[in-house]
């Protein structure tokens, strides 16, 4: 069974700064893998590499089965045009901390937007399957809400449920809950939980513990551009092997 990501020797720099210094990874289908770790560890960066929001400086990094960004002829590699990268980036769908709504639309134009745009979807259909998605994160009843008249978790339901109207085949999350009132969290979780139930696959970048305690498959520590460990998230967040781990995990629970 291939992997939907694969990472190999994964490098990125900001000028002098190494984000990431050599990710070797591999994410099965239908894994939930939570990436934790503090601050400028690499976590966000890795997520932006697998969606082209970043380009790799070092390694290879594969997303369902297709090489990101390059296209292999013979040895040679050549860099993809724009629109392959784009026909590439839509095998992800992800969701940022900012839920970066368009503020003139409803949250059923919102949704609609990729579908009809992107995809060229006809309009109507797209619009049944918003509001079924628009359902599926408890908002039926905001299909004609602007983003101003929801509140930062409505918000992100939005934005998690315009990710799913692309039909991605991998779901990034990048502290999807880090920018919201604590009593907002809770119902981001919710929907995020009934989505790993559905068996898609999806990557959380968290500090949310007891979320990934619960739902993950696997969660990886990252600290300083590298993976430090990953198992089972019982043994990685009860009982992990390596000290700067615990020391962060000690941290976040105070």
């Amino acid at each position: 069974m291939n992997p939907i990501v694969k990472a190999v020797g994964v490098r990125k720099s900001y000028g002098t700064f190494e984000a990431l210094k050599g990710i070797d990874l591999e994410i099965e289908r239908g894994e939930v893998l939570c990436v934790i770790g503090p601050s400028g560890s690499g976590k966000s960066t890795f997520l932006r590499c697998i969606n082209q929001l970043e380009t790799v400086d070092g390694g290879a990094l594969w997303v369902n089965d297709e090489l990101v960004g390059y296209r292999r002829v013979g040895h040679k590699l050549y860099e993809l045009s724009e629109s392959e990268i784009a026909r590439q980036r839509l095998t992800t769908g992800m969701v940022f901390q900012r839920f970066n709504l368009f503020p003139h639309k409803t949250a059923l134009e919102n949704v609609i937007e990729g579908p009809v745009q992107v995809l060229k979807r006809d309009r109507k259909l797209a619009e049944a399957e918003a509001r079924d998605l628009l359902a599926r994160v408890g908002l039926t009843h905001k299909c004609d809400a602007y983003p101003v008249e929801l509140s930062g978790g409505q918000q992100q339901r939005v934005a998690i449920a315009r990710a799913l109207a692309m039909n991605p085949a991998l779901m990034l999350f990048d502290e999807p809950t880090s920018a919201l009132d604590p009593e907002l969290v809770g119902e981001v979780l919710a929907v995020m939980r009934d989505l790993a139930r559905t068996g898609m696959t999806m990557i959380v970048v968290t500090h949310e513990l007891g979320f990934a305690r619960e739902v993950a498959s696997r969660v990886l520590f990252m600290d300083q551009g590298l993976v430090i460990e990953g198992g089972l998230p019982e043994r990685v967040l009860g009982t992990p092997t390596h000290a700067r781990t615990r020391e962060f995990i000690s941290a976040v629970l105070g």
